[in-house]
């Protein structure tokens, strides 16, 4: 027999909250419970209608004085509906598990109530929520799909919405995904977690539908067009206009060392999320060119990959936009004031150099600490002197050619800041500082060295969307230890030559 409404055979295992929806969801199986219907107008119409469409095998008693017509085409096609033309009588609860009353007299159903409680029994009153133990609500059927829509007795129109929408959204085939399910469950072989694991794999492609070829590379087809369109503009101009080809043959090789370069530090900064301004550094160094220069390259070459990624973090919601008021003036004041003093010590470049060269030295250390986890233990205050933290790394990374991240981003994060939305806060103000940075390193400086930026551009651009792909497949460990090593050994280098000099 059903338990009482008012059993105390249940546990509380959240907090009362009378201002939420207290219904607690169940299916109930009508076709093995006794069902008494009272009320046979066109309300109760609707109550058995529902409850047959859900139900085929239900087992209703319908009780009531007047009966609507449709009642008795509905008993010809359901042999478990039984109709009794008269009056209630309190004997009609007899051998009875559920209660529907569908009546318009409010005081009659308010007996009802009280009556079917006195008996064990659930009962619904149609219409009148406060004499209601449980609802209908809106159902949504695919086949062996069922869904239940309930508003709290709110709004009967909302649910009705609800409805139209899922029955629409959810497709018919559906149910054919549920018996194939069905049928792959009673075969899977193993403990429970292996099910999951196979379950879990095939029904994946609900929420990922398998998609079509075109769909499933349509960046790498994108890119395929761009780079055979580039090729054929650069194939016909090569074969028709004896300019461009002398302005090819002419250009210093800097550029395609760069060009190479900048795809490669890009590569490396998309696998491990680090690293790009101090390998650029470090490379730029050793190819002989000044610091300033060096700088402007790399800043210029990070204002399009910084404004994607500051625009991606930003619609993902992943920008503390407080912090980012915060960091962004001193963050810029301080790299715009490094960028014009390492600048205006254009001249005297081959003493700045051993200066950029122990500070990535210094860096490459880092990287390998990370590497190793050689980290210090999480502050778990946070980090307050936002607006001095983002001049210093402003400053640095201007004054030496990289280090925001890794100065500013792990500061916030060893800080107590949300990694997530210190990295999205991180990566939208590097943009306004590099593109500022830049535009004080080329008012100051010209056009110098356009081979190395150039080259720097269009590397890390072509490396953008495969950097991704390559992360997956190599170890991080493994990159930043080598990008470590390299970087100390390339800074070494610039440090003793200049020793060297000095003796």
């Amino acid at each position: 027999m059903p338990l009482s409404p008012k059993s105390n055979n249940t546990v509380d295992l959240l907090p009362n909250d009378s201002h939420g929806n207290q219904l607690f969801p169940a299916f109930i199986k009508l076709n093995e419970l006794r069902t008494l219907l009272v009320g046979a107008g066109k309300v109760g119409l609707e109550k058995i209608t529902a409850i047959v469409n859900n139900c085929k095998g239900a087992q209703v008693t319908v009780v009531a004085k007047d009966i609507h017509p449709d009642f008795y085409e509905l008993a010809k096609v359901n042999d478990g509906i039984t109709i009794k033309q008269k009056d209630f009588s309190a004997d009609d609860l007899e051998e009875i598990d559920i209660v529907f009353a569908a009546t318009n007299d409010n005081l009659f159903n308010a007996q009802l109530k009280d009556l079917a409680h006195t008996k064990g029994l659930l009962i619904n009153v149609a219409d009148k929520p406060d004499l209601c133990d449980f609802y209908l609500g809106a159902v949504v059927q695919k086949g062996d799909l069922k869904i239940a829509i309930s508003t709290n007795g709110k709004s009967p129109t909302i649910a009705k919405r609800l409805k139209e929408i899922l029955n629409e959204g959810i497709p018919n085939e559906l149910d054919q995904t549920l018996q194939n399910m069905s049928a792959l469950r009673q075969n899977l072989n193993g403990d429970f977690a292996s099910k999951v694991k196979k379950l879990n794999k095939v029904t994946e492609r609900l929420v990922n539908p398998q998609k079509s070829f075109a769909e499933r590379n349509i960046k790498w087809l994108i890119w395929l067009v761009a780079v055979a369109f580039i090729a054929a503009v650069g194939i016909t101009l090569w074969e028709t206009e004896p300019e461009f080809q002398s302005f090819l043959t002419h250009i210093d090789p800097l550029f395609y060392w760069f060009l190479g370069a900048g795809f490669v530090f890009a590569m490396i900064d998309g696998a491990i999320g680090m690293s790009y301004g101090v390998t650029s550094a470090s490379f730029s160094l050793a190819m002989g060119l000044p610091p300033a220069s060096a700088s402007m390259a790399i800043h210029i070459s990070e204002v399009m990959s910084n404004g994607i990624a500051g625009w991606m973090h930003y619609k993902m919601g992943n920008v503390n936009w407080k912090l980012f008021k915060i960091l962004i003036i001193p963050a810029i004041v301080g790299a715009v004031l490094g960028a014009y003093i390492l600048s205006s010590l254009e001249h005297y470049s081959a003493y700045v150099k051993p200066i950029v060269g122990v500070y990535t030295l210094f860096l490459g250390a880092v990287i390998l600490m990370k590497a190793f986890n050689l980290k210090r233990k999480k502050n778990n205050e946070k980090i307050k002197e936002i607006g001095p933290l983002g001049f210093i790394g402003g400053f640095i990374d201007a004054a030496f050619g990289g280090g925001w991240g890794s100065i500013v981003l792990s500061s916030l994060i060893a800080g107590g800041r949300h990694p997530l939305f210190s990295l999205g806060t991180v990566k939208i103000s590097r943009f306004f500082i590099a593109t500022l940075s830049s535009l004080t390193f080329f008012t100051m400086l010209g056009g110098k060295y356009w081979e190395a930026v150039l080259g720097l551009i269009i590397g890390s651009a072509l490396a953008a969307p495969i950097a991704a792909k390559v992360s997956n497949k190599i170890s991080a460990k493994t990159i930043m230890v080598a990008v470590g090593i390299i970087v100390m050994l390339v800074s070494l280098r610039s440090v003793t030559l200049f020793i060297l000099k000095l003796i």
